[in-house]
């Protein structure tokens, strides 16, 4: 089925679509540990697809959809960045979101999009790329892990408030 989705730079047309699948993925983190990740609102698909708007023409910033039969299936944010002495890493391609819309899973569109993006990534000049998913999120993993991602960071997170 994957073959049927075409991967494409977005455009402003898909920012709608695009909003929409960011609140997704604002919903599933939250839902894996509301005291980490930030609560949607109502208002947070117009916010998510306002603020990629705002990427769209950046240099270093590639954002990629899935189009199925004119439809936003999925798409990804990633950017090139320099030395992050906070991350202790040098140069690199770093995917900021990855999400596919769910009735369209297990179809081969993540990994289509996952592959467009690092494609791109390597054309700007990344040595490599990094990402973080959630440590509950182990489909993502499984791609990633599948795609020749490996571990190197682990995230801890606590309350100061408990």
């Amino acid at each position: 089925m994957a073959a049927a989705s075409s991967i494409r730079k977005a455009t402003p047309k898909d920012l709608a679509a695009i909003g929409r699948l960011g609140a997704l993925l604002v919903r599933t983190h939250y839902d894996f540990d509301p005291k980490r990740f930030i609560a949607p609102s109502p208002d947070t698909e117009d916010r998510y697809g306002w603020f990629l708007g705002t990427q769209l023409k950046k240099p270093n910033v590639i954002i990629l959809v899935a189009d199925r039969d004119g439809k936003v299936i999925g798409y990804t944010y990633s950017g090139v960045e320099g030395n992050d002495y906070m991350a202790l890493r040098g140069p690199a391609g770093v995917v900021y979101d990855i999400v596919v819309d769910p009735d369209h899973r297990k179809q081969g569109v993540g990994r289509l999009l996952l592959d467009a993006t690092l494609n791109a990534l390597k054309a700007r000049g990344a040595p490599r790329a990094v990402l973080s998913t959630a440590e509950r999120n182990t489909d993502a993993q499984r791609l990633f892990d599948r795609a020749g991602f490996r571990p190197t960071m682990i995230e801890m997170t606590r309350e100061l408030d408990d």
